[in-house]
């Protein structure tokens, strides 16, 4: 029996989906930095180097940056990681993986990059000291498994960052959804040519465990120690637990 899964408010199957979200992110992917600062008003930001702040990472340290997309994460953690530090950036999109890898090489920092999935991440148990995913845990189809991998391959006393869209705050609903589903297209279509994706991103929000779900299921995970940190009114959460 085919599996199903949801692709914003669509149900599909879990093969369709991974189709449907290579296509999104290959889609936006050479807009993706100009569209996040349009749609944030350039908060994406300060959000991502709050995560980083709670990462709490040192000089040394081994850094796994998954679905790092335009490596906006993985350039914040090289610089707390120093020369004798590492940060791998992944993604499980080539021409996502392909900005971020272009973005750094033109600064001049060559970092190791990896293709793969979040659910089967090609590393070894207990071996970073911080796994990060920002933007990107909405988008996995078992994103249990995703929590699993990450829990795996850190060390323990390791970090696991997630910083995600969630669950907004009542007063702040209607204006949200209204942004969401009728300006937030028209942006896309405006400046990426693509309205189609953007309504995927408004519908897959929706879809996202809020906060408390999302703590829940990394607990059940094996993370211990999770609490989360709420910004812009829920518009974003950074959640933050610990291998044991």
């Amino acid at each position: 029996m085919t599996k199903t899964t949801h692709f914003g408010f669509k149900t599909v199957s879990e093969e369709d989906k991974a189709k449907h979200v290579a296509g999104v992110f290959t889609s936006v992917a050479g807009k993706y930095d100009i569209m996040n600062d349009l749609m944030s008003m350039g908060l994406h930001r300060v959000w991502k180097r709050f995560a980083v702040g709670l990462a709490n990472v040192h000089a040394g340290n081994r850094v796994l940056d998954v679905a790092g997309g335009s490596a906006d994460l993985s350039r914040l953690f090289l610089k707390a990681v120093g020369n004798g530090g590492q940060v791998i950036l992944t993604d499980i999109n080539n021409a996502m993986l392909r900005v971020g890898r272009d973005r750094l090489l033109d600064e001049g920092i060559a970092t190791p990059t990896t293709q793969c999935d979040a659910e089967h991440l090609p590393f070894p148990d207990n071996y970073f000291d911080c796994v990060s995913i920002a933007f990107g845990l909405r988008n996995v189809t078992h994103k249990d498994a995703a929590l699993r991998e990450m829990n795996r391959v850190l060390k323990p006393g390791g970090r696991v960052i997630v910083l995600e869209f969630s669950k907004i705050v009542k007063p702040l609903e209607k204006a949200y959804d209204l942004y969401s589903f009728k300006l937030l297209p028209k942006i896309g279509q405006l400046v990426a040519g693509d309205a189609d994706s953007y309504q995927y991103l408004a519908e897959s929000i929706r879809m996202h465990p809020g906060q408390e779900e999302l703590k829940q299921m990394m607990i059940t995970a094996g993370l211990g120690r999770v609490e989360y940190f709420n910004m812009t009114g829920g518009v974003v959460a950074v959640h933050r637990g610990y291998k044991l």
